[in-house]
C-alpha cells in the first residue's frame, strides 16, 4: 500500500518461490512429502517403432510470402518422436509442439534474413542507420522458442522417474541455423 492509499503491484509473483522437484530428484530423496507419485517407465528405444506422430495443423504447411525456406513439419516431428522416445507424448498437448516448432521456424527466418540483409538498414523517414528490424524479431522468436521449450521439458523433467541425458530438439536448434547460414 502507498502512502497515498493506492495499491500498486501484487503480492503473487508469477515464477516466484521455491521451484518443483523433478520425479527423479523426489525419488532420490524417498518422497519426503510422502504423495503417491506417478512414475512412467520409459521404453526402450528399440520398442518405438511404428510409433505415430498426430498429423500437424494446416496453418504449418502454408505457402510463406518471402519463398524461402520454412520447415515448421520437421521440427515438430521431431519433438514428437523425442516426446515419444521419453515417454511424455501424452503429458504435451499438440499445440504446444506446434507453437514450439512455428517459433523455431520463423527463428531461423529472422536469422536468414539477417544473414542476407546485415544488422543494419535505412529508416524509412530519415534514411539513416538504423538497426535492422529482423535482430529485433530475432531476439523475441529466441525468448518465444525458449519460454515454450522450458514448459515441454518441465513436463518431461518432472516425469522422468531417471535423470534424462542425451540429445534434444532444442539442441538442434543450433545446429538449424548454423546450416541455414552457410546456405545447406
Amino acid at each position: 500500500m502507498a502512502k497515498d492509499g493506492t495499491a500498486r503491484g501484487s503480492n503473487i509473483k508469477v515464477g516466484a518461490g521455491r521451484k518443483p522437484k523433478g520425479l527423479a530428484e523426489k525419488l532420490a530423496d524417498g518422497n519426503p512429502g510422502g504423495r503417491k507419485l506417478t512414475v512412467i517407465d520409459l521404453p526402450e528405444a528399440t520398442d518405438l517403432e511404428g510409433s505415430a506422430v498426430p498429423e500437424p495443423s494446416s496453418y504449418l504447411r502454408t505457402k510463406q510470402k518471402a519463398g524461402g525456406e520454412f520447415d515448421p513439419i520437421q521440427i515438430y516431428t521431431n519433438t514428437w518422436l523425442w516426446l515419444q522416445d521419453c515417454g511424455c507424448d501424452k503429458l504435451i498437448s499438440k499445440q504446444l509442439v506446434e507453437q514450439y516448432a512455428m517459433s523455431v521456424s520463423r527463428l531461423v527466418q529472422c536469422e536468414e534474413a539477417i544473414s542476407e540483409y546485415g544488422f543494419l538498414s535505412k529508416h524509412p523517414t530519415t534514411g539513416a542507420a538504423c538497426a535492422s528490424p529482423f535482430v529485433a524479431m530475432a531476439q523475441n522468436y529466441q525468448k518465444q522458442v525458449n519460454a515454450i521449450w522450458y514448459q515441454i521439458y518441465q513436463v518431461v523433467r518432472e516425469n522422468c522417474s531417471v535423470d534424462f541425458k542425451g540429445a534434444t530438439p532444442q539442441d538442434d536448434v543450433m545446429e538449424m541455423l548454423l546450416r541455414s547460414k552457410n546456405g545447406k
